[in-house]
């Protein structure tokens, strides 16, 4: 080939480059201005905020399209959302909630004192915790809800939350209507969800300088954290959950790294109604046979802290630090020996889509071959995980984070009251229930808090499983094109706070 034919070759490339690269930069430029895309590697069990299957992974995204008649901030606390206001009648007995007026829902319709109404029946008769503890609900006037209580409760707002929901939606696991700062635009399962903003929501905060909202967030589901870590690299997504192992994994010099609280337990939960784990002697061998800090350090590159309680560090006023086992594996040897164990096989369940706690289980199974425990891992997806041993109740040992549904240490306890469909390890203790119940009706603040140290006390004493941390997650964004995300004492991603930084 002659120059001149090289010469012509070599421009119709760069001809080529130079189109893509105006192509590429303009769809990044536009994309990252307006849309996130952001990855998770499991799916919501529901698009429903008022069925009983949801589990946490849904309500990171139910968050952004559904409303109670409260929020919670950062801090804690909480903040009026669908009600404007409230006010507590008859030493906290009733709670009467005034409506924020004019209030959309996504399909253009006016929030009503019936939805509200409707939706926290709804959610009671679904058993939602908290909503036991309600009396009767009406409506006064034409724009409050009077909730009246059984008994007087200081701690009743965090229950709030409770997404509301049209009344006359039919098929609400189709036909997704909330009144939150998105809508969800399309939904195609192991594949992503697309949500859009809601131009009418009611709350329109300023925008900061040099920032734009976010129009558009697409959801995009991995089969596990190898993918999205991949898919994060080659900048098909902008951000995701990561825990340190997989920070580790990524160029800082081309992400944002931002640290954030699970606010979930991380546990090795016992099936307690399990042989040979019906026996507090085998269940204490465990907890003295694992050592936490080994854990945090293998399978999180040493970024987390031992938290030995069923409730998590961020509700410091009700938290107790000092619970938990200490690593005493000769100590776990002769409560073995004492339970008539010398050799010992032990199933751990593990959901596979979580490589922290497929991790951690490794670490586990290393660390109980010590003290003469032989651990096995049985991997399962996350489906059969919900049906077998959460639902079924059919396993021996499991690794899973817990969280609440609410800024809430009630919520955390209610697991582990006898009979509580929830209580999937099937603990089962009378001074615990007792100490709950009258949670349940004491009205003095002091009080109150030392009973919920009480009844974490109860919970670990007895060893109902091992209680490992509050995993260390990190929000990860690709780097200068996204700011605001904030850290809530919950298990969500708050879409809203973040916005694109306009760089035009």
């Amino acid at each position: 080939m002659n120059k001149s034919k090289i010469k012509k070759a070599l421009l119709c490339v760069f001809a080529v480059l130079a189109i893509f690269t105006v192509i590429f930069t303009g769809c990044a430029r536009d994309r990252n201005a307006g849309e996130l895309r952001y990855g998770l590697t499991t799916e919501p069990k529901s698009l429903d905020p008022l069925s009983p299957d949801n589990t946490a992974d849904g309500r990171i995204i139910l968050f952004n399209i559904f409303e109670g008649l409260v929020k919670p901030n950062t801090d804690g606390n909480f903040l009026p959302c669908i009600a404007e206001s409230w006010i507590t009648e008859r030493n906290s007995l009733v709670y009467n909630f005034t409506l924020r007026e004019n209030v959309l829902f996504h399909d253009g319709s006016f929030l009503k004192p019936t939805d509200v109404k409707f939706s926290l029946e709804t959610a009671m008769k679904a058993g939602f915790d908290g909503l036991e503890m309600i009396e009767e609900i009406s409506i006064r006037g034409d724009n409050n809800i009077i909730v009246t209580l059984k008994n007087p409760d200081p701690d009743f707002i965090p229950y709030m939350t409770v997404g509301i929901v049209k009344e006359e939606n039919a098929d609400r696991e189709k036909n997704v209507v909330g009144t939150g700062p998105f809508y969800k635009e399309s939904y195609t399962t192991q594949r992503n969800l697309v949500l859009k903003r809601f131009d009418d929501y009611w709350q329109q905060e300023e925008i900061p300088a040099d920032m734009l909202r976010l129009e558009k967030i697409t959801v995009v589901f991995f089969a596990n954290y190898e993918a999205m870590l991949t898919s994060l690299r080659s900048g098909n997504i902008d951000g995701a959950n990561l825990t340190g192992s997989h920070v580790a994994q990524l160029d800082h010099r081309h992400f944002d790294i931002i640290h954030n609280s699970s606010s979930a337990v991380q546990l090795l939960a016992l099936n307690n109604a399990a042989s040979p784990l019906d026996d507090i002697r085998v269940r204490k061998a465990v907890n003295y046979g694992i050592d936490v800090q080994e854990i945090i350090d293998a399978a999180f590159f040493g970024l987390g802290s031992h938290s030995g309680s069923p409730i998590i560090p961020g509700l410091s006023v009700y938290y107790v630090d000092s619970l938990g086992y200490p690593y005493e594996p000769d100590t776990a040897k002769a409560l073995l020996a004492q339970a008539g164990y010398n050799n010992l096989a032990l199933e751990i369940t593990v959901p596979s889509n979580y490589n922290m706690h497929v991790d951690t289980a490794q670490v586990i199974v290393n660390q109980l071959e010590k003290i003469g425990i032989e651990a096995s891992i049985k991997l399962v997806d996350w489906a059969t995980w919900l049906t077998d041993v959460y639902r079924s109740r059919n396993y021996q040992a499991t690794i899973i984070s817990l969280d609440s549904p609410t800024v809430s240490p009630r919520s955390f306890l209610a697991r582990y009251r006898s009979g509580d469909s929830n209580n999937f390890i099937n603990f089962s203790n009378n001074e615990f229930d007792i100490i709950y119940n009258s949670i349940m009706t004491e009205t003095n603040t002091i009080t109150r808090n030392r009973l919920y140290k009480d009844a974490q006390r109860a919970i670990t004493e007895n060893a109902a499983s091992v209680f490992i941390q509050d995993i260390l997650y990190y929000i990860v964004l690709r780097k200068g094109l996204y700011s605001g995300a904030k850290n809530y004492p919950l298990y969500i991603i708050d879409f809203s706070s973040i916005y694109g930084i306009d760089r035009n």
